[in-house]
């Protein structure tokens, strides 16, 4: 099997234009996986109740926030998403000497969505996902189907002052603030900057005889197999990533991270088994009285995509056309043994998509005239959203409709 990959990013003031900060994620995942947009709003409940994440259950909290989501249909949790406070997140498998748990718990795509629904900061998140990492622990296969595919998780968490990485290895982790940019891959990153730690990661470590307590503490070597000396200058993914946001430091907008995330030279827009199937991008204010822009995909490969924007408001329009079908208790997913079936998820979005890029590949004629449309629809809306982040003008009842009004247009463009 390819090894599951993805990349996130974010950068911050001074490395961007506008005083904002730009967060960004290729969320990669096997070819035929569906990746929805779905929006949950802000809720309240009553003592004792309890959450079905997506193999366990836990104690749920009396309140949580609006979030939007993208995430892979047949789970609970997601892939990358943000909430009405501005919050940001994507995750990433790791691997490393830590062994990996089979047994279910919560996925890490569980612990994002459950951090975007309860903090407010980014740091807030980093406190509720190592709290449940210690309570619950993480494990469980990553992956519809047959085929055990399991990992540890990598977060990068991002609000509209400040960034985190947070790296797990179990139940044990370690977390750094951002300084400036930073990208996240399929490795564990955080080497000897780090700014909070699990109580007993050091001496964990110890006892396995990964460190001997006299050279410095470095977390991605002790931890896992990373030459750490050599992860800026090899040429995988994550150098390659480190070096394009660096390449552009000072000078990031929103379109700087359209194009890095649509980049297939570097690896980071991924084709084969494992492929981009769905991408984001944040613009996040730094003066509060400004909306925050999120734009998604929903669909795979963002060169042949359109970045759709979605701002919190109220009344947003359920998003439709972006939802995949559900199948309740009946679900596949639910049912043990899991996965003895595989249903069709697709969502309306994503089933003109594919004919759409079927026609882009074949056909000289109309598959130009198709991507030119899609272009001008992306620039058109990335304009205006310059305008609601620089001016702070935005009409409300449009708002709430923004994104499923894109997604109609978007359809409109596929002919």
């Amino acid at each position: 099997m390819e090894p599951c990959s993805c990349d996130t990013f974010v950068a911050l003031p001074p490395a961007t234009i506008g005083n904002r900060v730009i967060f960004g994620k290729n969320s990669d995942r096997p070819w035929d996986e569906v990746q929805e947009i779905v929006y949950f709003p802000a809720s309240t409940y009553g003592p004792g109740e309890e959450l079905e994440c997506t193999y366990i259950k836990i104690k749920q909290v009396e309140k949580t926030y609006a979030v939007v989501l993208s995430r892979p249909a047949w789970l609970w949790g997601a892939e990358m998403g943000a909430n009405e406070h501005g919050v940001c997140i994507g995750n990433e498998a790791v691997w490393g000497r830590e062994e990996v748990d089979d047994e279910e718990a919560l996925l890490g795509m569980d612990l994002l969505r459950l951090g975007l629904e309860r903090a407010d900061t980014a740091e807030k998140a980093v406190n509720v996902i190592v709290d449940l990492l210690q309570k619950h622990g993480q494990g469980g296969n990553c992956m519809e189907g047959n085929t055990s595919f399991t990992y540890h998780n990598s977060f990068l968490i991002a609000d509209r002052k400040e960034a985190w990485v947070l790296e797990t290895a179990g139940k044990y982790w370690a977390a750094k603030k951002v300084e400036e940019v930073c990208n996240i891959s399929n490795n564990l990153s955080i080497t000897t900057k780090i700014d909070r730690e699990h109580p007993e990661l050091r001496e964990y470590a110890k006892s396995r005889g990964w460190w001997d307590s006299k050279e410095e503490f470095n977390f991605a070597a002790m931890y896992s197999y990373v030459n750490t000396a050599r992860m800026t200058s090899s040429g995988d993914r994550y150098s390659k990533g480190y070096k394009l946001l660096h390449k552009n430091k000072g000078d990031i907008t929103a379109q700087t991270m359209m194009e890095i995330l649509r980049n297939k030279e570097s690896g980071i827009n991924m084709e084969g088994g494992f492929m981009t199937t769905g991408s984001m991008v944040s613009i996040l204010p730094q003066d509060t009285t400004f909306h925050c822009v999120h734009f998604f995909t929903g669909t795979p490969d963002p060169s042949r995509s359109v970045f759709k924007p979605f701002i919190f408001v109220d009344n947003v329009k359920q998003l439709v056309k972006t939802s995949s079908p559900t199948f309740g208790p009946d679900d596949p997913v639910k049912k043990s043994p899991r996965f003895q079936s595989k249903p069709d998820r697709r969502h309306e979005l994503y089933k003109k998509h594919e004919i759409a890029a079927k026609i882009m590949e074949a056909s000289k004629e109309r598959g130009p005239r198709i991507q030119e449309q899609m272009k001008k629809l992306e620039k058109e809306k990335l304009a205006e959203m310059e305008s609601v982040v620089d001016c702070g003008y935005l009409d409300t009842s449009q708002a709430a409709q923004l994104f499923p009004q894109c997604v109609e247009e978007e359809i409109k463009a596929y002919g």
